[in-house]
């Protein structure tokens, strides 16, 4: 086995690609660390920076033994290009924190606003000024992983509507599906448990 490390393939081919997996790892890492940091998940980040640092020294160990190896400066540079890539898919797939919603629209915006509460969402409506006129200023607050879902109610129910999200650190309270008043909560529990009488 020592005579394999000692051989053109693993010091050629072998070592670029483990150095080039391993940079993904430590970088992806990384950047999900800056992103519970952001979150204020201090124990996430702290777990995270502990694999990322020690990934990252073996890999650097192995690029200093090799300094007569080109390619392993270039699986080491494309290894942290492809793992910042890596890690904001990995983020955008976790949907970690809570995000603003501000919808801006010229129509009536009853529908939205009533199918965003019965749906669990707080909503906040304010009459505004446009450029072009009066306009209905909506909030809402919701965890990531619903932007889709909210989207998705905007733009069937006003799909001309100007909208923005917005990450926030800290919410001192907020409504959402998962955290309705007791009573809204009770009725959402009803309609589900209670079937609906048929009509003779």
């Amino acid at each position: 086995m020592p005579a394999f490390f000692d051989s053109v393939t693993y010091t050629w081919v072998v070592l670029p690609i483990l150095i080039f997996v391993a940079r993904i790892l430590d970088v992806s890492l990384d950047t999900v660390r800056i992103i519970f940091i952001n979150k204020n998940l201090r124990w996430y980040a702290a777990l995270t920076g502990f694999f990322a640092v020690l990934i990252w020294l073996m890999v650097i160990r192995q690029v200093f033994q090799h300094l007569d190896n080109p390619i392993c400066y270039i699986a080491y540079a494309g290894g942290y290009a492809t793992g910042n890539f890596v890690g904001i898919i990995i983020e955008n797939r976790l949907s970690i924190g809570k995000v603003i919603i501000r919808i801006i629209t010229r129509l009536e915006s009853d529908d939205l606003v009533t199918l965003l509460r019965a749906s669990g969402y707080g909503v906040t409506v304010i009459n505004a000024e446009g450029a072009t006129g009066p306009v209905k200023l909506i909030f809402t607050i919701l965890e990531r992983c619903d932007i889709a879902r909210v989207v998705g109610m905007i733009r069937e129910h006003n799909p001309l509507a100007f909208y923005s999200v917005e990450d926030i650190r800290t919410v001192s309270e907020a409504v959402t599906p998962f955290r309705l008043p007791s009573g809204r909560r009770w009725s959402r529990l009803r309609s589900r448990r209670i079937p609906s009488s048929p009509i003779p």
